[in-house]
């Protein structure tokens, strides 16, 4: 019995270790680069009713949760929240409308797509659409198609070489057949993390304070109010 318990311990302690040097980058997990959302933002999901069948909606929605519960543990800090149907694609800040659309590629199995923009034109995202093709129509690939496009919105690219039930970016074998994902992998967490990692060491040099330099007069009046702190 000491045995057992021994055997148990040394395995938990290495188990982290293990996990982490099998999430290969091009086997079993995705490699990250892609555009993101703004660490801690919260997204305002939307889905355009004219495109849908009522009940395709709960599987559209099912793959936020499990987005929203690895939140911190990314480091993202990013949640979903769905707020409704809309009869068009919104684009406000921190918006995601799901529309459909004709996107599909026979030759690299493209059956949706992420649609972005960047009001900054730092990568940072400030509104998206995800546009699923009308070809995919089996309930439970509407939840893989999801779960896979989010996970572009955390910075994960494609990997069509990664093994089954590895990561989230997989490719589908054929049209309307479930590749079988529909939440993050553990490798999918690990990528997003460093990912956002990533985001912030950029984040801090954008913000880091210029030095001040003497510039001479200005050519027009500075109208801007000087703070003085109280002693």
């Amino acid at each position: 019995m000491k045995l057992v318990l021994v055997l148990l311990m040394v395995l938990a302690a290495v188990s982290p270790l293990a996990a982490q040097t099998s999430c290969k980058v091009g086997v079993a997990a995705a490699p990250s680069g892609f555009w993101t959302w703004a660490p801690e933002s919260k997204i305002s999901v939307y889905i355009v009713e004219s495109d849908f069948k009522p009940d395709e909606l709960e599987y559209l929605l099912a793959p936020l949760s499990p987005w929203n519960a690895v939140s911190e543990a990314t480091g993202s800090k990013v949640k979903f929240e769905y707020k409704g149907l809309v009869n068009r694609p919104l684009y406000c800040e921190n918006c995601l409308t799901i529309v459909r659309g004709p996107v599909f590629d026979k030759s690299k199995r493209h059956l949706t797509e992420l649609r972005t923009y960047s009001a900054a034109r730092n990568r940072i995202m400030t509104w998206a659409t995800i546009v699923i093709d009308p070809l995919l129509a089996n309930p439970k690939t509407l939840t893989n198609a999801l779960v896979h496009e989010l996970g572009h919105s955390f910075g994960l690219l494609d990997c069509y070489s990664c093994k089954q039930g590895s990561t989230v970016m997989i490719q589908f074998k054929s049209v309307n057949v479930s590749n079988g994902m529909d939440r993050p992998s553990t490798c999918d967490v690990a990528q997003v993390k460093l990912a956002y990692q990533t985001i912030a060491a950029q984040l801090k040099r954008v913000t880091q304070p210029m030095p001040l330099v003497d510039e001479g007069e200005e050519p027009i009046d500075d109208d801007t109010p000087v703070v003085i702190r109280k002693p």
